[in-house]
């Protein structure tokens, strides 16, 4: 199941449900080493271009790869609330740009021994309009997540 819902300003709203335990899900959200799929799809993040100290005040960072054309777009954040397995408060940005700072939270709720529903909000710095991509952006990072739950 897949839901998006919108408001008009500066936010959004994916509802995902994974084929997968809560805490598999937790888990690809919070090591570094499962960080690969937090990206669109046509992107990658090698391993050692990703890091993350989750706590409440701790950091991570990653650079996104274009897979065609070699383009790098570093992200980074920092851990707002850290409530193992179900809530992930961070913010997320663009290092080089200190205006394009969102705030993310990620809920999840174990449906059964084998899903998880995924609740991704979205707060930006400014209007979201169709056109600036974040929502498909988020939308196709969660199809990679998808895809690594299921490997």
């Amino acid at each position: 199941m897949n839901q998006d819902t919108a408001t008009e300003t500066r936010e959004f709203t994916i509802t995902r449900t994974f084929d997968a335990p809560r805490a598999d899900v937790w888990a690809a959200w919070t090591e570094s080493a499962q960080m690969g799929w937090m990206c669109p799809v046509g992107m990658s993040i090698p391993p050692e271009r990703a890091t993350s100290d989750v706590r409440v005040g701790g950091h991570f960072s990653a650079v996104m790869v274009d897979d065609a054309s070699g383009w790098e777009c570093p992200t980074s954040g920092e851990y707002l609330e850290v409530t193992p397995p179900e809530k992930l408060v961070f913010t997320w940005a663009d290092p080089t740009d200190p205006t394009s700072v969102s705030v993310c939270t990620v809920t999840l709720t174990a449906d059964d021994d084998d899903r998880t529903t995924m609740d991704f909000h979205l707060l930006a710095p400014g209007p979201i309009s169709p056109e600036d991509g974040a929502r498909r952006g988020w939308g196709s990072t969660f199809d990679n997540l998808a895809t690594a739950l299921a490997a």
